[in-house]
């Protein structure tokens, strides 16, 4: 006990400072694209009182945990006289206090992994919890203020305690695996498909107390409680929810476009944990299906293994696909994958193999599972850890730009700070929210243009490809005079940003 305690240590601590290390990177000029839709609601909620969010993409609990966060943060920056009233702040003071919750949920992920790996053996919980720490996607959507990291952590408890309820066999157990699966539901709508863990377990536990049908009653009240509690104005607003539920539905069921979103996941997920993971993920998705057959352990392998199948299949129907949707998957990723290492090493005790030989061989084992996503990890902190080219652009302006000059800005990664009148826009030309040539934005009132090689890159450097582009950057190019350039070396990571000045 006392080496698994200390092996459970070693993991938190890692997962801890993959997550927490570089957290600040980017605040408040280069945040995440859906960060502020969180953040800027909360904090409204903050000055005004008002808790209906008014925005229904996501339902509501996490706006909820970062309006306690940044109340909390709000008190801690009034007793050390940063301000003294609401008017002084700007959502950009709790960027740094609302992504360390993102990142506190993601390392108490992995600790509920760790328990969750318990039920199949210490072993299993070990490289299990390992991998999850070291996982890229994870570590990496950690660092923000999104809704996938804390539905992971709520689908993560909802697996946890419908395994508990099923030991227990009884209907307040039950009730409160139900409960976390409505949390999960409350903080992103996929959430809801967990409710599926605790009703198969229901199901398949003959000795459900007082019934099985009582017990399926308490997983549903128990979820519906879970949902209101965290999402109240899906019903106090009901038709604002309803509308703003089609609307989104909208976008997921429009004609998809390339290739099937199955595919994109399959890559997302392969390239994550890399090709020795993979087969073991295989592996043990082959001994679960036998074991949820065969027996023993028919329930909490029968869980393990249906729910990660149902999410991909309702993933691959959807039409927008991001890599970071993937996340409720991944503890179950890592515990199947733990699973084929674990007992596929165990196969070996069959032959006469010495102990230093299997031994070598475990050890083998979880370093390939392991060693790719960890590698990742390590490569991403390490360049969230530098100057970007983003950030150099930022500091550039603000040192040499006049206060109120007007800017359009060609990439979501630059914001610009609140003294300029900045605008944002998805290309310098041919997007109809911008103007397309020089003449226009200088009738526009704009000074200053800012130009991303996330744009430009392809019709500079492949102008027979996309001759009209390459012709009207150009153009607009030359027509400007060139003020800086920041271009990304092994040291400043990030696109070349060009900075130039329209003239007259």
């Amino acid at each position: 006990m006392r080496q698994s305690a200390i092996t459970l240590a070693i993991i938190l601590a890692l997962a801890a400072c993959l997550r927490f290390v570089g957290i600040g990177s980017g605040i408040p000029f280069n945040v995440g694209v859906d960060e502020p839709e969180i953040l800027e609601r909360a904090v409204r909620m903050m000055r005004t009182g008002d808790f209906n969010p008014h925005f229904f993409d996501y339902p509501g609990l996490y706006f909820y945990l970062q309006l306690a966060v940044a109340c909390l943060r709000f008190l801690v920056g009034a007793t050390s006289g940063e301000w003294t009233s609401l008017d002084q702040v700007s959502t950009a003071d709790f960027y740094l206090w609302a992504r360390a919750l993102t990142a506190l949920l993601g390392t108490l992920t992995v600790l509920l992994v760790y328990y969750i790996g318990m039920r199949w053996g210490t072993r299993y919980a070990a490289l299990a919890a390992g991998l999850m720490a070291v996982m890229p996607i994870h570590v990496r959507e950690s660092h923000y203020v999104l809704t996938d990291v804390p539905v992971t952590f709520f689908v993560t408890l909802a697996l946890l305690l419908t395994l508990r309820a099923a030991e227990r066999e009884r209907a307040s157990d039950f009730a409160w695996a139900g409960a976390a699966a409505g949390l999960a539901a409350a903080t992103k709508y996929p959430g809801a498909l967990s409710l599926l863990m605790p009703l198969i377990a229901v199901w398949m536990t003959l000795n459900a107390k007082p019934s099985r049908l009582i017990a399926s009653l308490a997983v549903l009240g128990g979820a519906a409680a879970g949902f209101l509690i965290g999402a109240p104005y899906t019903i106090i607003d009901l038709p604002n929810f309803l509308n703003g539920y089609a609307h989104l539905a909208g976008y997921y069921s429009s004609k998809p476009l390339g290739e099937p979103a199955a595919v994109t996941y399959y890559k997302h997920l392969s390239r994550s944990i890399a090709w020795p993971a993979f087969l073991l993920l295989l592996t043990g998705l082959g001994l679960g299906a036998v074991r949820a057959i065969r027996g023993p352990g028919r329930v909490r392998w029968t869980v393990t293994i249906v729910f990660p199948i149902v999410y991909f299949y309702f993933l691959s129907g959807q039409t927008l696909v991001y890599g970071r949707y993937l996340m409720p998957l991944l503890p179950f990723v890592c515990l199947l994958a733990a699973a084929g290492a674990v007992s596929g090493v165990s196969l070996l005790r069959r032959f006469d193999i010495p102990r230093a030989a299997r031994q070598a061989i475990i050890a083998a084992v979880t370093i390939a599972a392991v060693l790719s996503p960890a590698w990742q990890s390590l490569h991403f902190m390490r360049d969230l850890t530098r100057v970007s080219t983003v950030e150099q652009a930022h500091a550039w302006m603000l040192d040499n730009l006049p206060k109120g000059s007007s800017i359009v800005i060609e990439t979501q990664a630059l914001l610009a700070p609140k003294s300029f009148k900045a605008k944002n826009v998805p290309q310098l030309v041919r997007d109809f929210r911008a103007p397309q040539e020089h003449a226009e934005y200088v009738d526009a009132g704009v000074e200053y243009i800012i130009a991303s090689s996330q744009k430009y890159g392809d019709p500079l450097q492949f102008p027979h490809r996309h001759p009209d582009l390459y012709a009207a950057y150009m153009r607009l190019f030359e027509q400007s005079r060139e003020l800086a350039r920041f271009t990304p070396d092994p040291n400043h990571p990030g696109p070349e940003l060009r900075i130039y000045k329209l003239k007259p």
